[in-house]
């Protein structure tokens, strides 16, 4: 993923929910910056209503009665790269899909470039500062974005956003590192076993569903708890998390097909060591 991301400049990370895409951004960010520095990785979400003027560069009141010309989170993070050109600057975007792209990003979209990251290959932008003001991308920003593959409502990502970007695909995993994991929380090997027999087998029937595939599984994170969670009761935090969590995507999942849902949802927590 890093020598994408340091190749291409640019990288998407794409998976079912649950797989741990925001965790791995930032923590790529870190990476590439060369430590933890917040001032180095920045964060944001795209959503329906956001705009380019939003993202880059657009008009805003000024509390006078007026409008001033106000920089966007892209265009500050362009201003800190150029700023810092021994430092290596990342803009992580949640849900990149969630906006629209190629509206978003406008002629910033061309700059994206590994190969126009450099002066020469400067642009005009749709609103402009002063006179004959170009804008190009510095070599040491990258952009790491986020996608959630098996939300219906999101907008698909154009080709021209996908030749701009390296994408990398997430999958659950519950193997040892995620077994640990919960040992250290106090989880039986018994329990984690069937934890992990259980949603192996429940992703196994969504992968095979013809109305769903590969992209709907549920990811590893559902079935995954935080540093510091205080869990007195590990089968009763897994079937909280079946109950509360893990039920009602099934039940989005299978809306059309109810039984289907709660039959699955049954299997994960039958005879559930105690």
């Amino acid at each position: 993923m890093l020598e994408s991301l340091q190749r291409k400049k640019n990288l998407i990370l794409q998976g079912p929910p649950g797989t741990g895409k925001t965790w791995l951004a930032k923590r790529l960010g870190y990476a590439v910056a060369g430590h933890k520095d917040k001032s180095l990785v920045r964060s944001l979400q795209f959503h329906p209503n956001m705009s380019y003027e939003d993202f880059v560069r657009g008009w805003r009141p000024c509390g006078d009665g007026r409008l001033a010309l106000v920089d966007g989170p892209f265009m500050e993070a362009i201003d800190r790269a150029k700023a810092q050109p021994d430092a290596n600057h990342v803009l992580v975007i949640e849900e990149i899909n969630r906006g629209n792209p190629a509206l978003i990003f406008g002629e910033m979209l061309t700059l994206l470039e590994a190969d126009k990251r450099r002066e020469d290959e400067a642009l005009e932008l749709a609103y402009k500062k002063e006179s004959g003001e170009r804008v190009w991308i510095p070599d040491n920003l990258h952009v790491i974005g986020t996608m959630n593959i098996a939300d219906r409502s999101l907008a698909m990502v154009d080709l021209a956003l996908r030749r701009r970007f390296a994408f990398v695909d997430l999958k659950p995993e519950l193997g040892t590192p995620w077994g640990d994991w919960l040992g250290e929380r106090g989880f039986d090997k018994g329990l984690i076993a069937q934890i992990r027999d259980r949603m192996t087998d429940l992703n196994r029937t969504i992968e095979q569903d013809k109305g769903l595939g590969p992209q709907y599984r549920v990811g590893h994170s559902y079935v995954t708890p935080p540093a510091d969670a205080k869990i007195a009761d590990p089968a009763a935090w897994f079937r909280r998390v079946v109950e509360t969590e893990i039920t009602p995507l099934l039940e989005e999942y299978w809306y059309d097909s109810p039984d289907r849902a709660k039959d699955a949802a049954d299997k994960l927590l039958e005879g559930l060591i105690q």
